[in-house]
């Protein structure tokens, strides 16, 4: 049997400090579980412009082709701010995305009993919270041509377009709707169809996948921003969220401080199988590089860890591991241990980056 293969692409900030505690539980998997992986690192991002000259090499590329799947941290730093738009270190991470073809996003907003006081809603409202929104990640706004700043009647004039194909739409609500059978069977589709074509578009397609092809889910529509609204008035009245790449950016960043820190949240991007039947994926924490605190040991660890819980379920088939791997989390916490960003009123026992990623690895091995 082959070993799956994993490139690991730390990035800027924080992302080496966090994926330094990946690879412990990684490591503890082969030792402990007998579930090896042939793992390589490489660089993205900043790392990699200030390596190479570019966010992203092609020789990187070429590696993230062929891998089971990619773990990456964070990219980006105010010392790039300055560099041109075309080397910036996000724009290793959209190559990657774009290249690889990893259409639909999977951001959980998962609250974890011991965070339900952290969140800045009341506990009632959080507790036991257990959403999935899937965002299309390699259309819409942010690649849609023509885009550009120009010149028009004598002043600047920024210009981007919303384009979405019926493929596009299709193959993303098709993962939605997978998703959704293996949970509550439920799918709500976001979009603004009220006052936009493509939204109009949208929800159509969605509606026609529904019904030929997944009658058996229950699905809804709603306005995206009547449901930032709604995700803030009552979350748990949604399973699955199924939404374009703006409208998903901006609800999944509303979802996340529903758990009280975007430190806790991980994600996957997925796309077509390939020819192992897997998909390829790459998987990251929602975070940013926090360049504030990089290399301070005050990072939480927790976003990427989950993340690497998401490629043993999605990429890996190895769901049990994943569930024993969440439930290791689930114990730390509530012991008590907090990194500093989940720090609240309610205290807790202060631990670094490395003693949180310890601490799981423990809660690992007590599982056994």
């Amino acid at each position: 049997m082959t070993t799956p293969s994993l490139l690991i692409l730390p990035g800027d900030g924080i992302g080496a400090e966090v994926m330094t505690e990946v690879r412990k539980v990684i490591d503890w998997f082969g030792a402990k579980r007998d579930l090896a992986f042939d793992v390589t690192e490489d660089l993205v991002g900043g790392a990699a412009y200030d390596k190479h000259g570019v966010p992203l090499s092609d020789a990187t590329m070429a590696k993230a082709q062929e891998v089971d799947a990619i773990l990456l941290g964070a990219v980006g730093g105010p010392q790039y701010d300055d560099l041109d738009f075309s080397v910036k270190p996000e724009r290793g991470l959209l190559r990657l995305r774009k290249e690889m073809d990893l259409y639909a996003n999977l951001r959980p907003a998962q609250c974890f009993d011991a965070l339900a006081d952290f969140s800045s809603l009341k506990r009632d409202v959080v507790a036991g919270l257990d959403i999935m929104i899937v965002r299309e990640l390699t259309s819409g706004i942010y690649f849609g041509e023509p885009r550009g700043i120009f010149e028009e009647n004598g002043e600047r004039v920024g210009l981007n377009t919303q384009r979405y194909t019926e493929s596009e739409i299709r193959r993303v609500a098709r993962s939605a709707f997978e998703l959704a059978k293996r949970r509550n069977n439920k799918v709500c589709s976001m979009e603004k169809a009220n006052v936009m074509e493509s939204g109009i578009l949208w929800r159509g397609v969605v509606s026609e996948v529904h019904e030929n092809e997944y009658p058996e889910v229950e699905l809804s529509h709603m306005y995206a921003d009547a449901g930032g609204m709604q995700l803030c008035r009552w979350p748990k009245q949604f399973d699955v969220i199924v939404t374009d790449n703006l409208f998903g950016d901006l609800l999944s960043d509303v979802a996340a401080m529903l758990t009280g820190s975007l430190g806790m949240l991980p994600s996957a991007s997925l796309g077509a199988p390939m020819e192992n039947g897997r998909p390829k994926a790459m998987y990251e924490p929602v975070h940013g590089s926090a360049p504030d605190i990089a290399g301070q040991g005050k990072a939480n660890p927790i976003a990427c860890i989950l993340s690497f819980a998401m490629a043993l379920r999605y990429s890996f088939d190895e769901g049990t591991e994943a569930d024993r791997l969440e439930a290791a989390v689930e114990k730390v916490l509530a012991d008590g241990l907090r990194t500093g960003d989940l720090m609240g009123p309610e205290g807790g026992t202060p631990v670094s980056t490395s003693e949180m990623g310890d601490a799981i690895v423990a809660a690992l091995t007590s599982s056994l």
